[in-house]
């Protein structure tokens, strides 16, 4: 069986409890993710999401299991992973603009700065942002803006797995709304894969083709995979219209409410702990609605 574009295998990751033993987050967590797939995680605070992201941007080292992409473990930082964190993390010294050129000379340091700008340009533009604004500072601009720069630049660098740190978690809703929307359609327009964390339920399931859900912590754990089983293009004002939408959102507030404290704080038997596959689809023949009989006239 081929292997997934990223793959998961036994990650384990232990920190010391500060009485002299070690305290597990989470333990043997094994999952796979497809070359261009959009798959979010949720699970409550506490459960190890913010360190899996860490440990696939290469920012962190597990204390066991490994993580490939594309056939290769991962290793330290490198520009075939980006990341787009809640607070941004732009060049406070350099207008909109530079902030995504910076990074696209590493990419493609044969390019002309001709190449390069035009490339960046067009980037911010697939996030709304044209004309004069390219050129403020971060200190100019609000915060959706500021967000819409760090996509911007995490996609212009063309990155094959994308890594999203709850990228809308300080936004207003509209601008959330907006953003979520944006980030569809310029995903949309590449091959990019994206591992995404979010707190939201709605965002994930407007946003993903799987959605994760992790246990609670200690020993916490990948334990479903659960397929978004909406098709695309998907919107916020349509796809609540979908008879799978309740469905999946009622399975997801069940689980993040309920069976992630039942599965707490189980230690492993040493096996892989890979999530179960999830399905949920209500749009069957029976389900469709029979149509309505047909009218006729009645004499009195």
């Amino acid at each position: 069986m081929a292997k997934p574009f990223l793959s998961i295998e036994r990650l384990t990751q232990q920190y010391p409890d500060g009485a002299g033993g070690m305290m597990t987050v989470f333990e043997n967590a094994s999952f796979g993710i497809e070359k261009g797939e959009f798959v979010c995680i949720l699970g409550h605070s506490g459960c190890g999401k913010s360190t899996i992201m860490n440990i696939l941007a290469g920012l962190a080292e597990p204390t066991s299991g490994v993580v490939k992409m594309d056939g290769f473990e991962v290793s330290g930082p490198s520009l075939d992973r980006g990341v787009v964190f809640q607070n941004y993390s732009l060049l406070p010294w350099l207008s909109a603009l530079k902030n995504v050129t910076f990074g696209v000379k590493a990419r493609h340091p044969d390019w002309s700065a001709e190449q390069v700008e035009a490339h960046a340009r067009d980037y911010l533009g697939k996030v709304g942002l044209e004309g004069d604004v390219v050129h403020r500072k971060p200190s100019q601009l609000s915060g959706g803006m500021r967000q819409r720069v760090s996509i911007a630049r995490a996609f212009a660098n063309q990155p094959k797995l994308l890594l999203l740190d709850e990228p809308f978690g300080a936004l207003d809703a509209l601008t959330r709304g907006t953003i979520q929307e944006e980030l569809i359609k310029v995903w949309a327009g590449t091959e990019q894969t994206v591992f995404m964390i979010t707190h939201d339920i709605d965002e994930a399931i407007l946003l993903a083709d799987r959605i994760l859900l992790m246990t609670n912590g200690p020993f916490a754990r990948v334990a479903e995979s659960v397929e978004i089983t909406i098709p695309r293009p998907r919107t916020r004002t349509e796809i609540v219209e979908h008879p799978n939408y309740y469905a999946i959102r009622n399975h997801l507030v069940h689980f993040l409410g309920q069976r992630s404290k039942e599965l707490a704080g189980k230690q492993s038997d040493d096996a892989d702990q890979r999530p179960e596959t999830v399905r949920i689809d209500k749009t069957t023949a029976e389900d469709e609605p029979s149509a309505p009989p047909p009218l006729r006239a009645v004499n009195d």
